[in-house]
């Protein structure tokens, strides 16, 4: 009996604990507090899910409060989408909070904005979450900047498969196929009336040319990126912006998340690929960045004026017995290399800017690499390397070593750095006796400096301006090396600045 008694007033004690909220909380006053006024949701696309943003509401009191409702204004038809304190929905009751307590409010949204009757461009969706009703209601904007966009993706067939493209055959002679599709015709010109969304590889069809028109943006889902096949032609053609902010006539291509987190992360989309044969690529005015490759070069040409490649998760520039003229030309920070060369070919690069400063984890790599060869499980492939003259150019970053000469005797291996400001730091001598790195050599090295800082404004920001006065690249140059004009499009000095920029006044901190 005695066991019985106490179990009973055990019983009576956990009920009455489980209950306790029930009774002991009051209605809310209208005095709650929130983390924010006005949820900014960022920037999305039409249809495309944003990111999860979350709100939170504090009681301050010293009561454990109950707040009647909280819902969306707009009620079961807002395209906002709501997870209150772990329930998911759009219109929740007697929602709880303790005494100096808070709930966490978590917020995403959807919208198409084709089903808006003036189908705009942008469009501004709102909401309001409403706490309570009446004299005590409170409320929170919610706020979402919708895009509307030209969506490119491979067909999904009957059976769940989707349309793909053949990449050639492995070393046991399997098909590679990854998820992408053929543009067509009227595909071909991408414009800056709206911005584009590629899903899976976008390829150029042989013969044809995808023409990129100054100001458009072009923005890649993960795992997506451009193909241009053999006998086929990309150009990039964007011309000088007044508002170098704005970059409104610069093409950009970069990843389709548009929220301030995801605006400098690598990796967030595949390359922008020349396969064997393509012809005539040109690209001016560009900007490519957060991809795992920005551009792939297999045996096809490229000219690139006025073009920046940054945040790369691998390599910015890979070559492989690429034809490649380039000036104006900035490539940064990437987890590997920001060029690299591999199996020769022939290459010209005047007043550009290798560096990096890699700051997402541990590099191994130089920032610029040049190899005559290339390695697979099976074979070493060799070939020449025709030229790799780099003249004007800063070559830079935050390790010792920042260049690489990987020489196969079986090919050629010309290369050259003219008026260039270079780091190659060797205090044990362990390159000593190797010719190619002999820095007084006039047929490797003519006229350049060494380790000397370049003075860049911000390199975490990509912005690779250097010091007037103090920067190791100013007035080094060579004169009458095209262009006259640098990246920012001002006048080059006599003797010019090594790089893509002239020596500028930093502002002051």
């Amino acid at each position: 009996m005695r066991y019985l008694y106490g179990l009973a007033i055990l019983s009576c004690l956990v009920l009455w604990s489980s209950c306790r909220n029930d009774f002991e909380t009051v209605a809310s006053t209208g005095k709650l507090e929130f983390s924010k006024d006005t949820v900014m949701l960022d920037t999305i696309f039409s249809n495309i899910g944003s990111s999860t943003y979350n709100l939170k509401v504090y009681n301050r009191s010293d009561e454990d409060i109950n707040i009647p409702t909280v819902r969306l204004k707009q009620g079961e038809s807002s395209s906002y989408r709501l997870n209150v304190d772990g329930m998911p929905g759009k219109v929740f009751e007697n929602v709880q909070i303790l005494a100096k307590d808070s709930i966490f409010i978590f917020i995403e949204t959807t919208f198409d904005v084709t089903g808006v009757p003036t189908n705009p461009k942008e469009f501004l969706y709102t909401d309001q979450l409403l706490f309570d009703t009446g004299g005590n209601e409170q409320k929170v904007e919610l706020v979402t900047l919708v895009k509307d966009a030209v969506f490119l993706y491979p067909e999904k067939y009957e059976d769940g498969t989707y349309e793909s493209l053949n990449l050639g055959m492995d070393s046991d002679g399997n098909d590679i196929l990854v998820k992408g599709f053929f543009l067509d015709d009227d595909e071909l010109t991408f414009t800056n009336e709206k911005p584009y969304v590629i899903y899976g590889y976008a390829a150029v069809p042989s013969n044809k040319t995808l023409m990129v028109e100054a100001g458009a943006r072009v923005h890649f889902h993960a795992g997506s990126g451009i193909i241009v096949a053999e006998n086929a032609t990309m150009k990039a053609m964007g011309a000088p912006s007044l508002d170098r902010e704005a970059m409104e006539n610069e093409i950009i291509f970069e990843g389709d998340r548009l929220e301030p987190g995801f605006a400098d992360v690598p990796g967030q989309w595949l390359t922008i690929r020349f396969t064997s044969g393509s012809v005539n690529n040109e690209f001016n005015y560009t900007t490519i960045k957060n991809s795992t490759v920005g551009l792939l070069l297999e045996d096809s040409p490229v000219t690139l004026k006025n073009v920046q490649i940054y945040n790369s998760a691998n390599v910015g520039l890979l070559a492989r017995t690429g034809v490649i003229d380039a000036e104006n030309m900035v490539i940064s920070n990437s987890g590997q290399s920001s060029l690299a060369i591999q199996l020769g070919g022939s290459y010209e690069f005047r007043h550009s800017t290798f560096a990096n400063y890699w700051n997402n984890g541990f590099r191994t790599f130089p920032t610029v690499s040049l190899d005559n060869s290339l390695e697979t499980e099976e074979y070493i492939f060799v070939a020449d390397l025709v030229k790799a003259n780099f003249t004007n150019c800063i070559i830079y970053g935050s390790e010792r070593r920042e260049f690489s000469l990987l020489k196969n005797s079986e090919a050629d291996f010309n290369f050259n750095f003219t008026n260039s400001l270079l780091r190659f730091e060797d205090p044990t001598g362990e390159f000593n006796d190797n010719p190619i790195y002999d820095f007084e050599n006039p047929q490797y090295y003519t006229d350049s400096k060494f380790n000397i800082e370049p003075m860049f404004q911000d390199t975490a920001l990509n912005n690779y301006n250097i010091e007037a006065g103090t920067s190791g690249a100013d007035n080094i140059g060579k004169n009458n090396v095209s262009p006259n004009i640098d990246l920012n499009g001002n006048s080059r000095s006599t003797p010019p600045d090594a790089g893509a920029y002239e020596a500028t006044v930093f502002p002051e901190p």
